[in-house]
């Protein structure tokens, strides 16, 4: 833990010394010292700005929990199911490569500009996250493990719960921790566009108003976002798969 939070200094100290050389060097109000965020409490921990961090937070959150109870078991059901992945696989590797960022428009028309058409968007994304990397996991389960408890008695859902799922979860942690930095980025472009809360729209915000520093804040909100995200994945993982270290 302390080696952790050591590593996390580090990275902090080289983020702001390169921070503050590039502000040095241009000397533009576009690019403000860190000095002059990090210094300015009304900046970062004013309520504004911690209501749209708690605002960012429960959309993400929302939709990392939707994208992964829906697209889990179906993942693991089409990896084991060779003649259902004859006709899924097809379509998954059609609609994969689609950026999903070009649905916002349809969602906001069919949920409105709300939380609703921001938690699908992002939702989407994780769901063919996990979808490909569940379906990989579960092809990739050797069929020596199933077969032997299947000798024992064991049913399908008991072969699933006790093989297949706990075989496919580090691949599907993994998964997870590519996707927040793409989700933070969708939900970035999410919130910008026709809102009126959130850290993305408090970033856009800002700039349009020229207050650079705000904006800057703001970013540092949603570096930290992914952080906490990806801390808490990382501990999720050791709870739930502790065979892996």
């Amino acid at each position: 833990m302390l080696r952790k939070v050591a590593r996390y200094g580090l990275a902090i100290v080289v983020f702001l010394a390169v921070w503050a050389i590039g502000a040095a060097v241009l000397r533009t109000p576009a690019l403000p010292d860190p000095w002059t965020v990090i210094s300015q409490p009304a900046l970062l921990f004013n309520k504004p700005m911690a209501g749209d961090f708690a605002v960012s937070l429960y959309r993400i959150v929302t939709a990392i929990a939707l994208g992964n109870v829906l697209a889990l078991p179906l993942g693991l059901v089409i990896g084991q199911t060779p003649s259902l992945d004859r006709y899924a696989a097809p379509l998954i590797f059609l609609t994969y490569p689609i950026p999903k960022i070009v649905f916002l428009p349809i969602f906001m028309v069919l949920l409105g500009l709300g939380d609703a058409s921001k938690i699908v968007l992002i939702a989407v994304v994780i769901f063919f996250q996990i979808l490909v990397t569940a379906r990989d996991a579960a092809r990739a389960v050797p069929e020596q493990s199933i077969m032997s408890l299947r000798s024992l008695g064991a049913g399908r859902a008991q072969i699933y719960r006790h093989v297949i799922f706990p075989a496919s979860l580090p691949g599907v942690f993994t998964a997870l921790r590519i996707s927040v930095g793409t989700a933070i980025a969708v939900l970035f472009l999410a919130e910008s566009f026709a809102s009126q809360n959130g850290l993305g729209y408090a970033i856009i915000n800002a700039w349009s108003g020229m207050n650079y520093p705000r904006m800057f804040a703001a970013i540092l909100a949603l570096a930290v976002l992914g952080v906490l995200l990806y801390e808490a994945l990382e501990l999720a993982e050791r709870w739930a798969c502790p065979w892996t270290r």
